[in-house]
């Protein structure tokens, strides 16, 4: 019966199916034409978040199915504003030409955005930081990351649950990310005040995140960077270093030190200085970052 359904789809929708099965958590802008659709129960929260019509479009002997759209060029001033109700956003486009092909224009998903993951002006806030986190919670320690990619800045730190609470709070990350068994743990501790979203438990696993540490920066270990010690705060901060553009630059280096507990307070209080300050205290910040360094190395 379903494989009846199935086969009654019209192409579009089957393509469109194919890969909204490949992002079930995101909502799906598809590239039809001149314009960006959704569909199904995409649809009903785009019309509602945007305030745009909600319609049906007839999916062949497979009844009708929801379709919200916009024209592409409007995208800019649309993905704003689903970004920030929340939602994660994949954007399908066209992958070639439609006048070069009799059948069905070749499709596929070119960006995610997420409320932690945008280079988009129109999402950003250039006024502060726009931090994507990424926590492992241990036994007794926990472990912290925070990257922003629109910067470069890419932040790590091992505590007790009240300090990388603490942390939490003073960097108010965008998105937070954590081990989807670990979801209860993550809720008794943090709540619900952050947008946060769960992933598969063995991208969290410790030599796969310490592996993709190690090819990023090219060093055979983290020693020099002296976070040999600190498993979950490796755990964190692999699972943020898989967000491409992180760049290993000074507010990098301070964390990843020796002493880096000591030494994280003084980088805490001075990326506040950064994000905040006027531009006489960012090149402050970065000539004391430079001394800092070379003294204490």
């Amino acid at each position: 019966m379903a494989g009846k359904k199935k086969a009654s789809e019209t192409p579009l929708m089957k393509q469109y199916n194919a890969i909204k099965a490949k992002h079930p958590d995101a909502l799906l802008l598809f590239r039809v034409g001149d314009f960006y659709e959704t569909f199904g129960e995409d649809a009903v929260r785009t019309s509602r978040i945007l305030g745009i019509v909600l319609t049906k479009r007839a999916n062949g002997s497979a009844s009708h199915v929801e379709l919200a759209g916009f024209p592409h060029h409007a995208l800019e001033t649309y993905l704003p504003k689903l970004v920030r109700a929340g939602e994660r956003v994949a954007i399908c486009d066209q992958l070639e030409d439609p006048k070069a092909t009799k059948t069905i224009v070749k499709r596929g998903v070119t960006e995610l955005v997420t409320p932690g993951v945008t280079y988009s002006d129109k999402v950003l806030d250039h006024r502060s930081n726009n931090f994507l986190a990424a926590v492992s919670l241990g036994k007794d320690k926990h472990g912290l990351a925070l990257i922003d990619i629109s910067t470069g800045e890419f932040l790590c730190a091992e505590g007790k649950r009240e300090y990388i609470e603490k942390l939490l709070q003073g960097f108010d990350p965008k998105e937070v990310l954590y081990a989807k068994p670990q979801k209860k743990r993550y809720l008794e501790f943090f709540g619900e005040r952050y947008y946060s979203y769960g992933l598969d438990d063995w991208i969290f696993g410790e030599d796969y995140t310490e592996k993709l540490l190690t090819e990023h920066f090219k060093v055979r270990n983290l020693k020099g960077f002296g976070l040999e010690a600190y498993a979950e705060g490796i755990v964190a901060a692999g699972k943020c270093g898989e967000i491409r553009g992180i760049h290993h630059h000074f507010w990098g280096r301070i964390f990843f030190c020796r002493n880096a507990m000591k030494r994280l307070r003084i980088a805490v209080f001075f990326s506040f200085m950064a994000s905040r300050g006027s531009l006489q205290s960012r090149l402050f910040v970065f000539c004391f970052a430079r001394f800092l360094f070379a003294v204490t190395a």
